[in-house]
């Protein structure tokens, strides 16, 4: 019985070692198939492999770069006037196409929260919603309407609770300034937090801790 019990916990202790790197490696069999299977009309286009002398995964490497190349002269054009106008321009054509619209539009709103370095939300504040006792990761958006504060009797402000693991997709609350409870997690740790259900590889940004005085409507103050 000892034997089996312990087998078992070997088992299972070498599954918890070896399942992520197995998980890994098919994750980056799949990515680098589809990478090859996206460059390979470009490689066949501009016929690369000739000047790699017919070498695909030179050709390969090759295509990368010109790539990272294009996106970066494309990122750098876009930092200009002229570039904003351009640029602007032809992502307020695909906001006519209905199916493009949303698709693009969801895509562009998950890799700008994930790689942007600044944000136009205030901060990130924990809210009890949708019922008490539940909380979820709000990011403040800036002081509610007027009305809104007379009929809480308080300050508001608006609070955008995003969806897990799609940040783009959540709901827009005004929350009263005594509901709304500071987090010191920056907006990039929460996004990340949020897109990774809750597994993120820093303890310190996916650990959520209210104390009691956080809880306490008389005590918490939002600045």
């Amino acid at each position: 019985m000892r034997i089996k019990t312990s087998l078992k916990s070997d088992f299972l202790a070498g599954l918890i070692l070896v399942a992520p790197l197995l998980v890994t490696v098919v994750l980056f069999q799949v990515a680098f198939s589809w990478g090859t299977g996206f460059l390979a009309p470009f490689i066949e286009g501009t016929r690369l492999a000739t000047l790699t002398a017919n070498n695909i995964l030179l050709a390969q490497v090759l295509a990368l770069v010109l790539f990272v190349a294009v996106v970066t002269v494309v990122g750098a054009v876009a930092q200009w006037s002229v570039g904003k106008r351009l640029l602007g321009g032809t992502g307020r054509v695909v906001t006519f196409i209905p199916v493009f619209r949303t698709i693009y539009g969801s895509i562009r709103g998950m890799v700008s929260s994930v790689t942007t370095r600044s944000s136009d939300f205030e901060s990130v504040v924990y809210v009890e919603w949708p019922q008490d006792g539940i909380y979820r990761l709000g990011l403040k958006t800036g002081d509610s309407p007027a009305g809104v504060e007379e009929v809480a009797g308080e300050e508001a402000y608006n609070v955008f609770v995003p969806g897990s693991p799609n940040p783009t997709q959540g709901s827009l609350i005004l929350v009263p300034e005594s509901q709304a409870y500071e987090s010191e997690l920056s907006v990039r740790a929460a996004i990340r937090l949020l897109m990774t259900t809750g597994m993120t590889e820093s303890e310190e940004e996916s650990v959520i801790q209210l104390s009691e005085e956080e809880l306490a409507d008389e005590d918490v103050s939002t600045p």
